[in-house]
């Protein structure tokens, strides 16, 4: 499934066809403007903000002249891009971590994935070189401690809770008292269930106590357009309100949450963008758009892969994979990569152009699979690894014998390998727009 589902699978088809077309007319515009509407109304962007956005790229499509080198289908390629990231907001929002404690509040209601998404940004924090530490507050859900504890000593990261003190302010004064000598420190607190009212009167409270260098709201992306709602309510209490949007893994809603939130002007931090504890990034409107019209972000792949896996080796198996060179031995490093980096499609999305073109198997891998397929590669030669062709039905039985399996499952793998390569080849020469989209991929290396 590509990013937000539905949203990012016909987006990216439509870039595809407009890719295809040999003559931009009027015609081919108004299409291919329906075909961008009809997707952001199905992922429950407002309607309003759809013809908006779809009047302003249909004037420019037919009204700009191409800059000079420009063909006129990649200018309207680049239209696209421009107005979608316009939509989101085009400016990243970081997070500063300029001072000692820095104090991070976060607030949600009930439901929303506060704790387990404090999880993900001390996840985040940590591949950064913070070390923070996290006080519970929340009084209120009975197991709300015991999941941050779970959490915290998975990372090795410092917690303060205490299940018996039913009183947060207390909590926070304590854990406060215990942390002061930590460079960030996140205070989780209660999900309410009611009201945006609920929630700020809560944080009000809090403020007083903590006095938070950042405050965050974490929305549910499931909800759609009445993420605007809470975004707006949230900004307008607070003068250092930051929003991260959760559970954008496929959700047919996630683009009316990102785009309602983006319209009151709120700061969309980070997203989560599935359930592993890693699936969570800064949001960047630009990097987003790409991946979401299936133009790929060479920049989050190459940050990534420098996070988790020798440089040297990811440099050489990502340029074998898009020049057609793969090996059984680059699939192993792959894998490899996989494990640290997440499910091999959202891996593949951040390359320009390949996003929609995974072989089915691929993007049904699961980790499972993956070790099998590790444990069958342990049983081949180095000879194997690096020239597959040569394995046929006798070499095919004796790895089967070594790794333990039936024969079926090395034929698996050699399919999956194939199938993979055939995918692949070619696409780094290739690009999916040709001059323009090697032009904007070229903007994500500055």
């Amino acid at each position: 499934m590509s990013m937000l589902g539905s949203l990012g699978e016909n987006l990216t088809n439509t870039m595809k066809k407009l890719a295809g077309m040999s003559v931009i007319d009027k015609k081919v515009v108004k299409e291919v403007v329906k075909d961008i509407q009809r997707a952001l109304i199905q992922s429950d962007v407002n309607i309003q903000l759809v013809l908006k956005l779809s009047k302003t790229i249909e004037d420019r499509a037919l009204n700009e002249e191409p800059p000079k080198g420009i063909t006129p289908r990649e200018h309207v390629i680049t239209i696209i891009y421009e107005e979608m990231v316009n939509l989101l907001g085009s400016e990243a929002k970081e997070l500063e971590i300029n001072k000692k404690p820095f104090k991070i509040l976060f607030l949600g209601l009930q439901g929303s994935g506060k704790t387990t998404t404090i999880g993900k940004l001390c996840k985040y924090l940590q591949r950064k070189g913070f070390s923070p530490a996290v006080v519970c507050t929340d009084t209120w859900r009975p197991a709300a401690y015991e999941q941050l504890k779970q959490l915290t000593e998975d990372m090795q990261i410092q917690l303060y809770g205490d299940p018996n003190n039913k009183d947060a302010l207390d909590l926070a004064e304590k854990g406060l008292k215990q942390f002061k000598n930590q460079k960030i420190i996140i205070f989780d607190t209660a999900g309410r269930h009611k009201n945006e009212e609920d929630l700020i009167e809560e944080m009000n409270k809090l403020d007083k106590i903590i006095e938070p260098d950042e405050s965050i709201l974490v929305i549910d992306g499931t909800i759609g357009q009445q993420a605007g709602e809470q975004a707006k309510a949230f900004s307008q209490a607070t003068d250092i309100g930051s929003i991260i949007i959760s559970k954008l893994d496929g959700t047919a809603k996630g683009g009316g949450a990102l785009s309602a939130v983006a319209e009151t002007g709120a700061p969309i931090k980070f997203i989560g963008t599935g359930e592993r504890i890693d699936e969570f990034e800064a949001f960047d409107p630009e990097r987003f758009i790409s991946r979401l019209l299936g133009m790929g972000d060479i920049r989050s792949l190459i940050e990534k892969a420098e996070e988790v896996i020798d440089e040297d080796v990811a440099t050489k198996t990502m340029n074998n994979m898009l020049s057609g060179k793969f090996t059984l031995m680059d699939m192993q490093n792959q894998f490899e990569m996989m494990n640290s980096m997440g499910p091999m499609q959202q891996v593949m999305n951040m390359i320009p152009g390949l996003g929609g073109k995974i072989p089915k198997e691929a993007s049904q891998m699961t980790e499972d699979k993956i070790n099998e397929f590790k444990i069958i590669m342990s049983s081949m030669t180095e000879e194997e690894m690096l020239n597959p062709k040569i394995i046929k039905t006798s070499r095919i039985t004796r790895i089967a014998r070594g790794s333990g399996v039936d024969e079926n499952s090395v034929k698996e793998l050699l399919r999956y390998y194939n199938n993979t390569k055939k995918a692949m080849k070619g696409i780094g020469r290739r690009g999916m727009g040709g001059g323009a989209m090697n032009r904007l991929m070229g903007q994500f290396m500055k």
